[in-house]
């Protein structure tokens, strides 16, 4: 990638908590760029990522993890759509978190996230994650008590906890070749007006609104404080927060894509070597192929 991309994105990314404030950060800004030149870029981008998923997928070494969380109507959906739209859908898997299970229930909370990390030489994208634990719970404290944790183990520092586990489990990924890279899509709350009465006028988008995404509009600042220290707390090097402004969604995919893109570019891939042994062996194939194609012909 050039070097200009990468400092495009780059003033989005948050890899230390110190100072954090989201109130810092723009839902509107477009990086100074126009929507169609955005739009030729993501076309790039999604081209670039398609080479770079396929040497992934090959070499069968490293694996990458996308998170997406965002407020309702952020444009999770969207992003995923647009920026994996030129991936090889075998190197790829998305998982979408919802109301967990009571076979979920009866499990750590971390339990059915594990079991979705992605394998060698894939892609995983994640639409919500396990931080769903310390953002909606932490909004509705009520869901804690359906997570059947024993009384005693639940005391004040419960979330600074939850925080350090998260780290910890990111810190284990990374040290066994799964890159992670996390997005907040920080939508503001007029845009997200904006698109809910979009969804209950337009036939098309109706299908979409949930009374609940209204009702959790009352929950707004308790959101955003509930993300804003848990972008803080977990933002490291190895696993950095993304926060991509998400009011205009043309921009939205075009710094999700880049940071994948980059992503890939730093695991330095390349499609596996053949030995001098098997290029023999392949030599040989070749010439008995060659052999049959001839005899038939005659």
């Amino acid at each position: 990638m050039a070097k200009g991309f990468r400092d495009f994105i780059a003033p989005y990314r948050v890899d230390s908590g110190k100072g954090f404030r989201l109130k810092d950060w723009d839902p509107g800004d477009t990086g100074g760029l126009q929507e169609e030149a955005a739009k030729q870029m993501l076309a790039e981008e999604v081209a670039l990522l398609s080479e770079l998923q396929e040497k992934l997928y090959a070499q069968d070494s490293w694996a990458l993890l996308a998170i997406l969380q965002g407020m309702d109507a952020a444009g999770k959906d969207g992003t995923v759509k647009h920026v994996m739209s030129g991936v090889n859908p075998a190197g790829c898997e998305v998982t979408s978190f919802r109301t967990p299970s009571e076979e979920e229930l009866d499990h750590d909370y971390l339990w059915r996230a594990v079991r979705a990390f992605p394998e060698r030489g894939r892609i995983g994208i994640f639409n919500r994650s396990y931080y769903e634990e310390v953002l909606v719970v932490r909004v509705h404290p009520a869901l804690l008590w359906k997570q059947k944790i024993p009384h005693p183990l639940v005391g004040k520092d419960l979330w600074t906890q939850r925080y350090e586990d998260m780290v910890a489990l990111e810190r284990y990924l990374c040290r066994n070749g799964i890159a992670l890279r996390k997005f907040f899509l920080h939508l503001s709350h007029g845009e997200q007006r904006r698109r809910l009465l979009q969804r209950l006028e337009d036939p098309k988008r109706t299908w979409k609104f949930s009374a609940a995404d209204a009702e959790e509009r009352r929950y707004w600042d308790a959101y955003l404080e509930a993300y804003e220290e848990a972008i803080r707390d977990t933002a490291t090097e190895e696993a950095p927060w993304y926060v991509v402004p998400a009011d205009n969604k043309w921009f939205t995919r075009l710094v999700v894509a880049g940071t994948l893109v980059q992503a890939l570019e730093e695991m330095k891939l390349a499609f596996p070597t053949v030995d001098a042994k098997k290029r023999r062996n392949l030599d040989t194939f070749r010439v008995a192929l060659q052999k049959k194609g001839k005899s038939k012909k005659a």
